[in-house]
C-alpha cells in the first residue's frame, strides 16, 4: 500500500514537472518572459466572444483621420486617445488586443492617417509602423497660389492652412538659396509660378514652408540646367520664361500646340506689340466673380487696371501668373518658327487654335 502511494505520489509531481517544463518551454519559444507571457494568454482569454468589438466603426467612412503618438507615449494612453478620436469603441480593447498579440512596444511614436473602415486590428498592426503614412498631394498646371491653397484646406491631413501656405509662398519661406539663386529671385519674393505642378507623396510632419521648399526643388529637377542655360543664351532670365509660360499655360487647352502660342507671344514681343493675353485680365481680378479665371468681358479689358493687365501695358506682366508645367517652359524655350501674331480659339470646339498673321485674317477666322 505504501509503495503504491509512493507511485502516485512520484506520477503527481511527475506531472507537475511535465507542466512546468512545457510552460517555461512555450515560454522559451515565444521569446517573452514569464509575466509577459502570463499577460498575453490572459488578454487572449478576454478577447474570446469580442469579435464584433474588434470589427470597423464604420465599414463605409474610408476619410482619412490624423493621429499622432508621441514619443513615450504608452497602449493606454494610445488606446484611450484612439476611442476619443472615434476610431475604435473601447480603448481598453486596444490594450487587450495589442498584448494579446506580443505589438505593445511596437507601438511607433509617428504620425498616421487611420479611418473608422479599418478594424482595430488593423489598426493595431498599422501604428506599428509611421514610415507608410503620406500625405497624397496633386497640384494642376495653370493653378495660381491661391488654388493650392484651396486644395490645402480641403485636405484634413495637412498641420497647416492654406492661409499659411500663402503667407510662405508669396514671401518665398523655404525656398533654398540654390533655388532663388538659379531662377534669379531674391529673397522674400513671391514664388508664384516656380511651384512644380506634379504629383506627390509628402511627409505626414511636412509644414508650409516645407511644401514651398518641396515644389521649388522640384521646378529646378524637371526643368534642368540646360533648359535654363538655353533660356540665357537668348537673353530670357527664368523669371522671363516662368512669366510667359504661365500665359502660354493658361491660354493653351491643348499641350502640342503650346509652341505655336508661345512663338506668337515671342513674335509680338520683339516687335514691341502688347501680348493682349486674357488670362492677364482674369488674374487681377482675383475671385471677386465667384471663381479664380472668370469669364472676361470686352469692357474688361479697358477697365481692369492692373500692371498685369496685357491689354492695357506692353511686355510681360510683372511676375507669373500661375504654375505653369514643364511643356509650357519648354514651349516658352524652344518656340516654334512661326510668323503669326495673332490667334483664336476655333470654330471646331476642339481645343485648338486658329492663327493669323495679319489682323485680318485675325478677323476672318472668327466664327
Amino acid at each position: 500500500m505504501k509503495n503504491a502511494v509512493k507511485w502516485v505520489l512520484a506520477l503527481a509531481v511527475m506531472a507537475v514537472l511535465a507542466v512546468i517544463v512545457s510552460v517555461i518551454g512555450l515560454i522559451v519559444i515565444s521569446g517573452q518572459n514569464p509575466a509577459d507571457y502570463a499577460r498575453a494568454v490572459l488578454a487572449r482569454i478576454n478577447l474570446n466572444g469580442r469579435e464584433a468589438d474588434l470589427a470597423p466603426l464604420n465599414p463605409t467612412d474610408a476619410s482619412p483621420i490624423r493621429f499622432e503618438i508621441v514619443m513615450g507615449t504608452g497602449s493606454t494612453e494610445i488606446g484611450q486617445n484612439l476611442a476619443d478620436a472615434g476610431l475604435v469603441k473601447d480603448g481598453g480593447l486596444f490594450v487587450t488586443y495589442v498584448r494579446a498579440e506580443g505589438i505593445s512596444d511596437q507601438l511607433e511614436a509617428g504620425t498616421y492617417f487611420l479611418s473608422r473602415a479599418q478594424s482595430l486590428p488593423e489598426i493595431a498592426f498599422a501604428l506599428t509602423d509611421s514610415s507608410t503614412a503620406f500625405i497624397p498631394f496633386r497640384a494642376l498646371e495653370g493653378w495660381r497660389l491661391e488654388q493650392i491653397a484651396d486644395i490645402i484646406d480641403q485636405n484634413p491631413l495637412f498641420s497647416f492652412t492654406g492661409a499659411e501656405f500663402l503667407s510662405a509662398a508669396t514671401t518665398g519661406q523655404g525656398a533654398s538659396q540654390e533655388f532663388l539663386t538659379t531662377v534669379s529671385l531674391s529673397s522674400g519674393e513671391s514664388v508664384e509660378g516656380f511651384l512644380f505642378p506634379n504629383t506627390y507623396k509628402l511627409p505626414p510632419n511636412i509644414t508650409a514652408a516645407g511644401l514651398v521648399e518641396t515644389l521649388t526643388d522640384e521646378f529646378l529637377n524637371q526643368v534642368g540646367g540646360q533648359v535654363i542655360n538655353d533660356a540665357a543664351a537668348q537673353g530670357m532670365t527664368m523669371r522671363h520664361v516662368v512669366t510667359m509660360a504661365s500665359i502660354v499655360q493658361r491660354e493653351a487647352v491643348r499641350a502640342d500646340e503650346m509652341s505655336k502660342i508661345a512663338s506668337a507671344y515671342r513674335n509680338r514681343m520683339n516687335i514691341g506689340m502688347k501680348l493682349d493675353a486674357d488670362p492677364t485680365v482674369q488674374y487681377p481680378l482675383g475671385n471677386t466673380r465667384g471663381m479664380w479665371w472668370p469669364q472676361i468681358t470686352q469692357a474688361d479689358y479697358s477697365d481692369v487696371i492692373s500692371a498685369y493687365n496685357t491689354y492695357l501695358n506692353v511686355g510681360l506682366p510683372p511676375s507669373p501668373i500661375a504654375n505653369p508645367g514643364l511643356s509650357a517652359v519648354l514651349a516658352t524655350v524652344y518656340p516654334d518658327t512661326t510668323p503669326f501674331l495673332y490667334f483664336r480659339a476655333d470654330c471646331r470646339d476642339d481645343g485648338y487654335h486658329d492663327f493669323a498673321v495679319t489682323y485680318e485674317e485675325h478677323l476672318a477666322n472668327g466664327c
